[in-house]
């Protein structure tokens, strides 16, 4: 007699292939994958677009010099994506309306017409993105002219200036490299409209991992022991574990809602509880970008001044490049105490922009033993400060990272920027939530447990 087999279930995927699947298997957000997909791609071929009047010799030739200039560059050609060594119109990426954001972040409490318009809901934040907009025009003009001098004081690009027959010429090429920067912001826009994730992010995280590849040959092709090597992918699981946990840690502070509903005639109070989530690293990677922006302007200035025939200035010049050069201890002790300055400065001006203790009590809040007002700010602002120092020294050891990693494991062809790390690991991150809660709304089990 013939026994029935019994029918064997489908074998179980992992969990993230199993949630791959299911994103890929839906028509919408599939269509969404493919169009920030499509989006990325036109990205990278507008990156391989040269500025008019590019020499690629001189190029190579600048990225080869043993300088701190030449250090600088390797730094932004990495954000860029390899835009920069090869001066295509999408050199500065998007960088310009980054600054152009955290400046407006840092005036909207200082005016009081921007502080107006930011409680003003949509409508009010649609106006702020406008000037974001405008702001970040003349941010590309001036970014893209001091690029183009510092190529030229590297020795990359010739004949910058908007006196006599340079003028159109240089101008041609700010222009260019304008039109790109909008251009890529006008892709991120899309992105987050149509898409899936923060557009301008996700533009940022293509251009640094599309800048990883070029630079693994060097580690090979230097003479660096097997054990270097593997130190380095060591602190470097290391760092992006690290950066995992403080970016998802947060405090917690429970809050308590009073609602009175009347039914029948009769009043019912009601008591709802939830919390605030206070996160660690609520700075993100601002307060690194800004120490680095600081940092640079003084040994630019030193390379500037070192071809200066007055003693002098020689001599300041060489104290410039050796007090700022990115190879000394001076100058990442200097960048981690600006980088913990900057991190309470930033958590602060965002802090106060969001008025939680006053937009508590409209709503009928209360942290449970402390009063309404004034003592929920000053309980909020002590707890942000505590947990703030934490966030701080972390991103200060991040900014640090490089010089350590290189003294350790004597890998000098490699740039290990903490800045990307943290960029790269928290677009990450905030696209899987996207995309888990995109899954969570049609019943499927996401990346994230």
């Amino acid at each position: 007699m013939a026994v029935a087999s019994r029918a064997q279930p489908p074998p179980q995927r992992p969990r993230l292939l199993q949630a791959m699947y299911d994103a890929w298997a839906q028509p919408d957000v599939r269509a969404k994958l493919a169009f920030v997909f499509a989006m990325l791609v036109i990205f990278r071929f507008v990156a391989h677009i040269p500025i008019p009047g590019v020499n690629p010799d001189l190029l190579r030739q600048a990225f080869e010099n043993n300088s701190s200039t030449s250090a600088f560059l390797g730094t932004l050609n990495l954000f860029s994506g390899g835009a920069l060594r090869q001066l295509s119109v999408a050199s500065m990426g998007v960088y310009p309306y980054i600054t152009a954001s955290i400046i407006m972040q840092i005036l909207i409490p200082l005016i009081p017409r921007l502080q107006a318009l930011s409680r003003e809901g949509e409508a009010g934040r649609n106006k702020i993105q406008l000037y974001i907009h405008w702001f970040a025009v003349p941010m590309a003009l001036i970014q893209g002219y001091s690029q183009l001098l510092i190529l030229q004081q590297a020795g990359a690009v010739t004949g910058i200036g908007f006196s006599g027959p340079n003028a159109l010429p240089t101008f041609a090429a700010v222009m260019s490299m304008v039109a790109g920067t909008m251009f890529l912001v006008w892709l991120g826009e899309l992105i987050t409209e149509k898409g899936i994730g923060n557009g301008i992010s996700l533009i940022i995280f293509a251009g640094i991992v599309a800048g990883i590849p070029s630079l693994v040959p060097s580690i090979f092709d230097s003479s660096i022991s097997f054990f270097g090597i593997f130190l380095l992918a060591v602190i470097v699981l290391i760092a992006i574990a690290s950066i995992v946990y403080f970016q998802e840690a947060q405090r917690r502070v429970p809050v308590q809602y009073s609602r009175t509903q009347f039914r029948g005639g009769r009043q019912y109070r009601q008591q709802g509880a939830t919390h605030i989530p206070l996160r660690v690293l609520q700075a993100g990677m601002i307060p690194i970008i800004f120490a680095y922006s600081i940092m640079l302007f003084p040994s630019f200035i030193g390379e500037t001044l070192a071809t200066s025939s007055t003693g002098f200035m020689n001599d300041f010049a060489n104290l410039l490049i050796d007090a700022f050069g990115q190879q000394n201890v001076p100058y990442y002790f200097i960048v981690f105490v600006f980088v913990v300055l900057f991190t309470f400065f930033y958590t602060f001006v965002t802090f106060q922009q969001q008025n939680l203790a006053e937009n508590l009590q409209k709503q009928g809040g209360f942290i449970p033993g402390i009063r309404p007002g004034p003592p929920t700010n000053q309980y909020i602002t002590r707890v942000l400060i505590r947990i703030t120092w934490a966030g701080a020294f972390f991103l200060g050891i991040i900014a640090v990272m490089p010089y350590f990693a290189t003294t350790l494991t004597n890998v000098q062809a490699l740039t290990l920027s903490g800045t990307g790390l943290l960029i790269v690991v928290g677009v990450v991150l905030d696209t899987m939530k996207q995309l888990e809660a995109q899954l969570m709304m049609r019943n499927y089990s996401g990346f994230i447990r």
